[in-house]
């Protein structure tokens, strides 16, 4: 299986965009796929730098309902009007990232929302036997602290997003199964324990960020939380790509402790898994 790096935050093969975004490409053995399209349509121009035809994408899955996700939606679909694009029917809400100095609409596009090659879904679902989609992530262990600042609109009011919107999708190729994540809003082992309970097994790699980036210092409670973190996924034993949300010094922190367990997932980076 070949995944690329079309777009994250850092660069990762010399001459390619980055942005606060994530996008990945698959070559999988029935499907080329896309997981996210980043923020714009940037991910498109290191596509085109790296090789890879966005006409032979036949699938699209959206990891939850932000523009730093969806936001090369609307270019995508302008070179590629097939592809089926999967999401969670609450992704297609508004939702905000709110401070002291006021709020931000975070959400998708609404234009996004009337594609005919939209199809929204209600929990798991699985497209066939190679690609499944599971939400439903129950567990709050260690859960984002920089969660609290984003909310939805409900009824006119802003409440907790509490990422019922986030899925996550599974790759199966032969005796492998892969595990693909946005951000991990969930929490990347609140996650991990979903799919154990799906397939009573651990992934056999990690793609995502782990969402603990975050402006100024770090308490001593966040670092400890980093800390375990990368301690039980150490303990799982698959290779972990992250990046993107997970912030420059929750990846130092993670990588002291997991080494070559864990690798940086920049823009244009080719993985082969």
């Amino acid at each position: 299986m070949k995944i690329i790096t079309l777009i994250e935050n850092t660069e990762g093969r010399p001459g390619c965009r980055t942005e606060h975004g994530l996008s990945f490409y698959v070559e999988a053995e029935k499907h080329r796929l896309l997981a996210d399209t980043g923020a714009s349509g940037a991910f498109l121009e290191n596509a085109r730098l790296l090789g890879v035809d966005m006409k032979n994408v036949d699938t699209v899955v959206l990891s939850h309902g932000h523009y730093d996700h969806a936001g090369g939606v609307l270019d995508f679909v302008k070179q590629n009007p097939e592809a089926r694009i999967y999401l969670q029917r609450q992704a297609e809400e508004p939702y905000y990232h709110v401070r002291k100095e006021g709020r931000k609409y975070i959400g998708m596009a609404p234009e996004i929302r009337e594609l005919p090659q939209c199809i929204p879904l209600d929990g798991d679902f699985r497209i066939d036997e190679e690609l499944f989609l599971f939400s439903g992530i129950r567990g709050r262990k260690f859960w984002p602290e920089g969660n609290r600042e984003l909310k939805r609109l409900k009824d006119g009011a802003l409440v907790q997003d509490t990422f019922a919107h986030e899925q996550c999708l599974v790759i199966t190729e032969k005796d492998r199964r892969i595990l693909i994540s946005g951000c991990a809003h969930n929490g990347i082992l609140n996650i991990l324990e979903r799919f154990r309970e799906l397939f009573h097994a651990w992934p056999d790699a990690v793609l995502s960020g782990f969402h603990m980036k975050q402006e100024g210092a770090f308490s001593p409670e966040q670092e400890y939380i980093i800390r375990e973190t990368a301690e039980t996924l150490k303990e799982m034993g698959m290779p972990c790509f992250t990046g993107h949300c997970t912030g420059e010094h929750a990846y130092r922190l993670m990588k002291n402790i997991m080494g070559e367990q864990l690798q940086a997932m920049g823009s244009g980076r080719e993985i082969r898994i």
